[in-house]
């Protein structure tokens, strides 16, 4: 004989609780109520709310950035080392060419990039990490946005930025710079310009890519044709203009 459905279900938004599987309260009750657990900040539904406001807050603040170039690199590089000369020289030629320069907002190289961009008079945009070794935006940054999310703060380097200019670096430059490759080859992206800045750190790597990973048949030709190595300044500016034109 099947058992009669209960009468007393309650509706708690758009959910339909049986009372065995109801709460004592209702949520109106515990957003008001100030005493009580706080556990619930923690919990993965609060999280979802968290990484929506971190992507209305990037996108409210973007939109109108108009074009836009950004810079991965070292945050271990410091003042006085030619690395930091470079991305602060190329920054500023870009800023000059008419792009806003998108960071990181970190130091070494990142700073660099923010200091050359801001200087020139153009506008400075740091993307900060939350990280237990950072301590916040630096300070040449005159347009800053601070994340939890490593993958909220990577969409808006790739919605915003036209072309990418990848500096030497480490673990984190590498995965920006292959979020970025994975997405042009997936075509989950417009194909916009890919920089390796200073060809004498990037040449190992590359020769991996063709030796290895070309030669097995794990990337195609075309992948690789898509990075362009550059030590010249003035030729990374014309990439740039032309892909704002095209």
């Amino acid at each position: 004989m099947s058992k009669k459905p209960p009468q007393d279900r309650r509706r708690a938004g758009a959910v339909l609780r049986s009372p065995e599987l109801d709460g004592a309260t209702t949520t109106d009750q515990r957003l008001l109520d100030s005493r009580g657990p706080t556990d619930w900040v923690h919990t993965d539904p609060w999280r979802v709310l968290r990484i929506q406001s971190e992507f209305v807050e990037g996108f409210g603040t973007l939109s109108e950035l108009g074009p836009a170039v950004a810079f991965f690199g070292s945050a271990r590089v410091r003042p006085g080392h030619r690395w930091y000369a470079s991305a602060e020289q190329l920054s500023g030629a870009i800023s000059r060419a008419g792009f806003a320069v998108i960071t990181g907002g970190g130091p070494g190289m990142m700073e660099a990039a923010n200091k050359g961009a801001s200087e020139a008079g153009g506008i400075s945009v740091g993307l900060g990490i939350e990280l237990p070794f950072e301590s916040g935006l630096n300070p040449y940054v005159n347009l800053g946005i601070n994340f939890r999310y490593f993958f909220a703060r990577k969409t808006m380097f790739v919605k915003y930025a036209q072309g990418f200019v990848v500096l030497p670096g480490g673990f984190g430059t590498l995965d920006e710079l292959f979020e970025a490759l994975t997405l042009v080859q997936t075509k989950k992206v417009t194909s916009f310009p890919v920089v390796l800045y200073d060809s004498s750190y990037w040449t190992g790597m590359l020769a991996w890519l063709r030796d290895a990973m070309l030669a097995e048949g794990f990337i195609n030709q075309a992948d690789l044709d898509g990075l362009i190595v550059s030590d010249d300044p003035d030729e990374v500016v014309a990439l740039m203009a032309a892909s704002r034109t095209t």
